[in-house]
């Protein structure tokens, strides 16, 4: 059966996006693009909700900008034709392999984990992995936490009133100081 995972950058306080609304701190240096390079080469399909899609629209044609470096270059040439499934009630239509979720994140996970594509399911933005976590569906956790405390905004991890009990499958430190650990969730 397909993994269901959340990764994103992280402040050591816990929030990917600080109260500002600004997540310029998550700026990856060349080790980190290449450790989230890496990452994405498992994922098979990625979930989103709309703030998200419409942030990483920028790869749709970024690829072709002759002036991006060979691991932009690299990396659009992964996440294009990954498919992606938006999670949206305001956007009329999605580009590229996107599609609009035809049902909740339930319906679509366990659509995806009976389908015998290979990867992943990964899963990006808050608000959709607080969702997928309330209903248990998140099989493991890939903060990269960052040196630095915003104080406050939107949280990495959901805020609901379930324990979960989870082990520590991996960690590892970049010279950038960022801290990328991988949890896997204990049931």
């Amino acid at each position: 059966m397909r993994r269901v995972t959340y990764s994103m950058g992280v402040s050591l306080d816990g929030y990917i996006v600080g109260p500002d609304g600004r997540f310029d701190w998550t700026e990856p240096d060349e080790e980190l693009f290449r450790f989230v390079t890496d990452e994405i080469r498992g994922v098979g399909v990625h979930l989103m909700g709309r703030r998200l899609y419409e942030t990483m629209l920028y790869w749709e044609t970024a690829g072709r900008d002759p002036s991006l470096g060979a691991p932009m270059r690299e990396w659009a040439a992964l996440w294009n034709p990954l498919p992606k499934v938006v999670f949206s009630t305001t956007l009329p239509e999605v580009r590229g392999r996107a599609r609009l979720a035809s049902g909740g994140p339930a319906e679509e996970i366990e659509r995806l984990r009976a389908s015998p594509d290979p990867g992943d399911i990964a899963i990006g933005g808050a608000t959709l992995a607080a969702e997928a976590a309330a209903l248990d569906l998140i099989d493991e956790y890939r903060p990269r936490v960052h040196p630095v405390l915003v104080g406050g905004g939107i949280p990495f991890f959901p805020r609901h009133a379930r324990r979960v009990d989870l082990e520590l499958t991996e960690s590892r430190t970049l010279g950038s100081q960022v801290v990328c650990l991988r949890y896997r969730v204990v049931r």
